[in-house]
């Protein structure tokens, strides 16, 4: 007898059937998230270093700019990854 998370994973896997990955398409997602992770180090160390260097009322404004910035590379890595998710392997 099935449990209710079984039935309900069952019922899911119905509506939307997992995808699977070529391995050409993980090769690219995982470049993707290699291109993505050193843009945010970089932004994190240039931006950290004007941190250290600026004042109480900049330090407040360089970090909302940091934060930013990673925000819209996460944005970017995640729609990227998308849609290389979403294009058909070859059959």
């Amino acid at each position: 007898m099935k449990s209710a998370y079984e039935l309900a994973m069952d019922r899911l896997e119905k509506q939307s059937p997992a995808s699977t990955l070529t391995d050409e398409q993980k090769q690219r997602i995982a470049e993707v998230d290699v291109r993505i992770t050193a843009s945010i180090a970089e932004k994190k160390i240039f931006l950290e270093e004007r941190i250290f260097k600026a004042s109480p009322h900049e330090q407040h404004e360089i970090r909302r700019q940091l934060a930013s910035e990673i925000a819209r590379l996460e944005e970017k890595r995640e729609m990227e990854k998308e849609k290389i998710r979403a294009e058909k392997s070859p059959t």
